[in-house]
C-alpha cells in the first residue's frame, strides 16, 4: 500500500535518499540482490519445434490429406503414380522451410529493434543526476521525470 505511505515512510522503507540518491556501492548490491529491471526473455524455441509449427495450419493439414488421398488412390489404381503426392509434400515442405526463414528473419529485426530502443533513465547517484539504461534502475533509486515539448512540424 505504498500508495497511502507518506514520502518520509517511502524513504525510510527504500532506504533511499531524496537529494543525493542511492551511492553507486548500494546501486550494484542491489541489483545484485533483485536483478535486472526487465522482463524475463521468453525463452527461444528449438528449431525443430519451429519447423513443426509450420505445419499447424488448416490449410496446410488439407494439403497433406490430399497428398495422402492422392498416394492411396495411386495404390489403389495399381498406377504406381505417386508424382501428385510427391510435388504436394515437396510444396508443403517448401513452404515450411521459407516460413521458418521468414519467422527467424522477424526474430532477428525484432531483438535489433529493442537493441536500438533500449530506454535510458536519468537518476540521481551519490548526489548526481546521471543517465543509465532503464534495466539498471532499481528499488530506491530516485528517478528524474521531465515534460518534454514535442513540437509539430
Amino acid at each position: 500500500m505504498e500508495y497511502s505511505m507518506s514520502k518520509e515512510e517511502i524513504r525510510r522503507k527504500l532506504k533511499s535518499n531524496f537529494s543525493v540518491g542511492l551511492s553507486e556501492e548500494e546501486a550494484r548490491e542491489r541489483l545484485k540482490k533483485y536483478g535486472k529491471n526487465k522482463l524475463e526473455d521468453k525463452k527461444k524455441e528449438n528449431i525443430i519445434v519451429k519447423f513443426i509449427k509450420q505445419f499447424n495450419d488448416f490449410m496446410i493439414i488439407i494439403l497433406i490429406i490430399a497428398s495422402v488421398i492422392s498416394g492411396v488412390m495411386a495404390k489403389i489404381d495399381g498406377t504406381g503414380d505417386y508424382i501428385e503426392s510427391i510435388i504436394i509434400i515437396a510444396i508443403v515442405v517448401f513452404n515450411a522451410i521459407m516460413g521458418l526463414i521468414q519467422e527467424n528473419k522477424a526474430e532477428k529485426s525484432l531483438e535489433a529493434l529493442q537493441k536500438m530502443s533500449a530506454p535510458v533513465c536519468k537518476v540521481i547517484r551519490n548526489g548526481k543526476q546521471i543517465i543509465i539504461p532503464g534495466e539498471d534502475v532499481v528499488i530506491g533509486d530516485i528517478i528524474i521525470l521531465e515534460a518534454r515539448k514535442l513540437c509539430a512540424s
